[in-house]
């Protein structure tokens, strides 16, 4: 099959929901260990295709085994800054759909942002390395910041500034 990285459609909403409670189960990767019921979802991809927030998917055929997002805050003062959320299904990894999600949703970030900011496991250093590449920086680290499997995990405060 051939892989296709596009803006996210309403009609991803549910391929999306799946792809997130893979990667979540891992709980390796994101801070939630499942994904919220598929109305959630739904909910989420609505808002941001609503208010332009740039979110695309990568397909292959039709099934949706990666994402990328990014989140406007809505605080006070910050609402020039997006926060990146991404994942993609294990068997898709290390095919360079990673960079090319980061890559279109960026790209679509730089009309209407200002910062993009992510956090992201100190551990994850496959992901850590890409945002490196595409030009985040590192901004901070919160030692223990989580507490998993019964261990401390440190949290990596990431930013790039357009």
């Amino acid at each position: 099959m051939t892989t296709l990285v596009r803006p996210i459609t309403i009609a991803d909403a549910d391929g999306y929901n799946r792809a997130l409670d893979i990667v979540a189960r891992e709980e390796r990767f994101l801070r939630m260990v499942a994904a919220p019921p598929v109305e959630g979802s739904r909910d989420f991809v609505a808002g941001n295709i609503a208010v332009g927030n740039p979110h695309f998917v990568a397909l292959d055929g039709a099934e949706v085994v990666g994402w990328c997002d990014i989140y406007r805050s809505s605080d006070r003062g910050s609402e020039h800054v997006g926060s990146l959320g991404m994942g993609l299904i294990p068997s898709h990894r290390g095919r360079g759909l990673g960079r090319a999600l980061i890559e279109a949703t960026i790209g679509a970030a730089r009309t209407g942002f200002r910062r993009v900011e992510l956090e992201v496991y100190a551990s994850n250093t496959a992901a850590i390395g890409l945002y490196e590449r595409v030009g985040f920086t590192h901004e901070g680290r919160r030692i223990g910041a989580i507490w998993l499997d019964g261990r401390d995990r440190d949290i990596l405060m990431m930013g790039m500034v357009f």
